[in-house]
């Protein structure tokens, strides 16, 4: 196996698209700081964010462990109060959103009564919210995928379809804010895709959805945006497909003869916009910002089975949270 070091490129953070008063804003944080225990034992969950979310947006948040995502979403909800900063939820304080249903969440954390089957229970909440909630219950029970189940006892329910009752329950109130935290987790293939085909769906009605997953392709094919979130600030926030293509180079792999690698990795290696090259056995792989300049050499040069890949959302992740 032959390798070659080459320094990693630096990947900026993508510029923003907030604006500064935007008219159509739902959400908005404004210099949110959030820290939780005291002296040496405090930490700093939320450092200084700002981010405007407008009507309509799928906005995906995305960070590792401890980036501060959860923390986030609780302030959005009204289920803990900034330390210095403003949140705002149409205008007006989270809580009062989260209490005229305004604003709904599917959670990680919260049980569901166990007793009761998942028609009563989606009728319960709905009863909080008033006659139109309850006529809604039928086409919610429709939404969520739930009218097969309906008469199934909560606890005879899998983790997923647990979680489309949770989902079942933000949609009584017919919401114009829903924040998702990982609210695939737990289903399956065809449950995923059912539910990001509702979501997109009530995206393009006005409905405005944040979420935070940990399914990377998630993101990258049905939120139009991203933001990306690192030891509690933002370090990035695009459009998605912008996000993804900013690191600005591409992988490209190739087959070579053992008796031809010397000669190519030393053409390569003379190449300013080539990084991140290697060799596994016969198999040639690099990172170059001229993917189609570096193809042709290889070609030139002899090599087979050309692979050329775009850089994905996961790459950016990487390379945006990476210390």
């Amino acid at each position: 196996m032959q390798t070659t070091a080459a320094p990693q490129t630096r990947v900026a953070p993508a510029p923003t698209i907030q604006d500064a008063h935007p008219k159509d804003a739902v959400i908005e944080l404004r210099g949110v700081r959030k820290g939780y225990g005291s002296g040496e034992r405090r930490v700093q969950a939320v450092d200084g964010v700002d981010l405007v979310v407008r009507r309509g947006e799928i906005v995906a948040l995305l960070g590792p462990n401890g980036a501060g995502k959860t923390t986030t979403l609780d302030m959005l909800l009204g289920l803990t109060d900034a330390d210095q900063g403003t949140v705002q939820v149409l205008g007006g304080r989270p809580s009062q959103a989260a209490s005229d249903g305004s604003i709904a969440a599917v959670l990680q954390t919260g049980g569901l009564l166990s007793d009761l089957t998942v028609a009563e229970t989606v009728r319960l909440i709905a009863s909080l919210h008033g006659r139109p909630a309850l006529e809604r219950v039928p086409e919610v029970l429709e939404r969520a995928d739930l009218e097969k189940i309906a008469r199934r006892r909560v606890s005879k329910c899998s983790g997923g379809e647990q979680q489309r009752v949770k989902f079942a329950l933000a949609l009584v109130a017919d919401p114009d804010i829903l924040v998702l935290d990982e609210p695939t987790a737990g289903m399956d293939v065809t449950a995923r895709r059912h539910f990001w085909d509702v979501m997109r769906a009530d995206a393009d009605a006005g409905r405005t959805i944040i979420f935070a997953t940990h399914y990377l392709e998630e993101a990258e094919h049905f939120a139009r945006r991203t933001v990306v979130m690192n030891r509690g600030t933002v370090v990035a926030d695009a459009p998605t497909a912008q996000l993804r293509a900013g690191l600005g180079a591409r992988t490209v792999a190739a087959t070579v003869d053992a008796q031809d690698a010397d000669g190519i990795l030393a053409e390569l290696r003379e190449r300013d916009e080539v990084t991140e090259l290697r060799v596994d056995a016969d198999r040639l792989t690099l990172r170059a910002a001229d993917s189609d300049a570096v193809a042709a050499a290889l070609l030139a040069a002899g090599a087979r089975d050309l692979e050329i890949t775009a850089p994905t959302l996961e790459t950016a992740f990487t390379a945006l949270t990476e210390h």
